[in-house]
């Protein structure tokens, strides 16, 4: 699968009519860059998106609708939450499930822009995006697989120049697409959006083995809590399939059962090698901010960047996203604005992943997005997002107090979770595919409370305790109220 974080960049064309776009993603990026260290989440050398974020608008606590690439994906490229796009999985086409939704590259399209893209912008495939959703594109470029990923079936690899002499790793071959297009959309009159995606760190994590020297094994570690959460529902457990599916890791027979772990080297390894991949990316960003200062389109330009979700590299024993943690649900975002976020701006609030569509449609200078109504199940063009182009001139702005992501589990019980600037609440319901897509909350098999200021970790599961019942009914009331309110209204009751 592809790797999981997100560029957008945006600039004007030599005319200074409208502006261009450049949008980027990354796959499974977690917030493993400088400008986050805060979160500890271990070493990181990101010089190219430190840059940029100090030239942008940095979300310091943004979060995904759905911590697995496809709903994430569908969500933050309509506009809409899982609920309504009804994509919680890798097989399903928002178009077939949910609606005929107008996307973010196809909207640009539609309104006169060249739209291209290349990588892993959708979820590829036929099922889950028909081959990266067509009617969204005027071009888009399909790239070869990873080096060695069939032949190879390892979890990670550093790969020596020489090979990639030979054969260029998948991210290469996105820059290179990236540059000859990126060239021959600046030469012409129309504006465009150009999406690039970026594969890593997306399992297998595969890199340039000068990369390794960026991360000595002496700074490599092992999380602190590779554990469950104490009193933790077992439905809220993810046995990481995806890493035992790696030959080098099948051979070791783990289950990924609950409070089982890996051995500390290979902990230690796979954690050194993602830092690295992360680190290679960082490099590949860079490529392709260069070559717009080579075009002299760097002060017209518009850049944003997020990773697609989070990802957990060990921390309470678990591999990857599928889950409701901070740790997969987090990840980083960044919007580059020439004349409002020169000097660097960063906000504490809560923002979501479907807020990135209107931010970038208001930042282009199009018309803005209409707010869904309740059902818009056959409305085309709408979005269930804020644009956040408010808080370029005031991070500190009243805003909306909480926000929302889920996950699928079993195919028939749905993790509803809600974050608030203390708490992350989440309740496991009883739920119903197509065609109903209904959950029951009457019936919960599982809930969890986690306090961010006294345990921003999540290792101790407060649900039950007695002193916290006021809190878990607030919060559950606002979880079950939905998104709609906290959209309009700033001053959530139990924060």
């Amino acid at each position: 699968m592809l790797f999981c974080a997100i560029i957008v960049i945006l600039f004007l064309s030599v005319e200074g009519e409208k502006k261009n776009v450049l949008f980027i993603i990354s796959d499974d990026l977690r917030p493993q860059l400088d400008d986050y260290k805060e979160l500890n989440l271990g070493p990181s050398f990101t010089p190219n998106l430190d840059n940029l974020a100090g030239k942008s608008l940095l979300m310091k606590r943004a979060y995904v609708q759905c911590a697995l690439c496809s709903p994430s994906r569908t969500s933050f490229l309509t506009g809409r939450r899982p609920d309504t796009t009804h994509v919680y999985d890798l097989r399903h086409y928002f178009r077939e499930v949910g609606g005929n939704f107008t996307t973010m590259p196809q909207y640009f399209k539609n309104n006169g822009y060249r739209s291209v893209g290349m990588g892993k912008i959708f979820h590829p495939g036929m099922h889950a995006s028909h081959n990266d959703d067509p009617i969204s594109w005027n071009e888009f470029y399909h790239l070869e697989e990873d080096f060695g990923v069939k032949t190879h079936r390892s979890s990670w690899r550093a790969v020596s120049k020489a090979e990639r002499l030979k054969e260029p790793l998948i991210d290469e071959l996105v820059v290179a697409q990236a540059r000859k297009s990126l060239n021959e959309l600046a030469k012409g009159k129309q504006p465009f959006f150009l999406a690039v995606g970026f594969r890593r760190p997306h399992l297998p994590f595969l890199f340039p083995e000068e990369y390794l020297a960026d991360y000595p094994t002496t700074r490599i570690h092992i999380p602190g809590n590779d554990y469950a959460p104490i009193d933790m529902p077992e439905i809220a457990w993810s046995k990481y399939r995806e890493l035992i599916s790696y030959n080098d890791i099948a051979a070791l027979n783990v289950t990924g059962n609950l409070n089982t772990t890996l051995p500390d080297q290979i902990v230690k390894d796979l954690r050194r090698a993602y830092f690295s991949s992360v680190t290679f990316v960082d490099a590949m960003v860079g490529e392709v901010l260069e070559e717009l200062k080579k075009l002299n389109l760097m002060n017209d330009t518009v850049i944003s960047f997020i990773g697609d979700h989070g990802y957990s590299l060990g921390e309470h024993g678990l591999w990857g996203k599928d889950t409701n943690f901070e740790d997969a649900v987090h990840a980083p975002m960044m919007v580059r604005v020439p004349g409002l976020t020169d000097h660097g701006v960063v906000t504490n609030k809560l923002v979501e992943f479907v807020d990135l569509f209107p931010t970038i449609v208001e930042a282009a200078g199009l018309p803005k997005l209409p707010l869904c109504p309740q059902r818009s199940t056959q409305v085309s063009l709408c979005t269930e997002g804020k644009s956040l182009i408010s808080l370029m001139s005031d991070p500190d702005a009243p805003w909306k107090q909480a926000v929302f992501s889920q996950y699928l589990r079993r195919s028939n019980v749905m993790g509803y979770s809600i974050k608030t600037d203390r708490y992350r609440y989440t309740e496991w319901v009883r739920f119903s595919g197509a065609p109903n897509y209904k959950a029951d909350i009457s019936q919960v098999i599982g809930r969890e409370l986690y306090d961010h200021v006294n345990d921003y970790q999540e290792n101790i599961n407060l649900a039950d305790h007695h002193d916290k019942v006021s809190i878990v009914a607030t919060l559950r009331q606002t979880l079950h109220a939905g998104w709609r309110p906290i959209h309009f209204h700033t001053d959530l009751i139990g924060k």
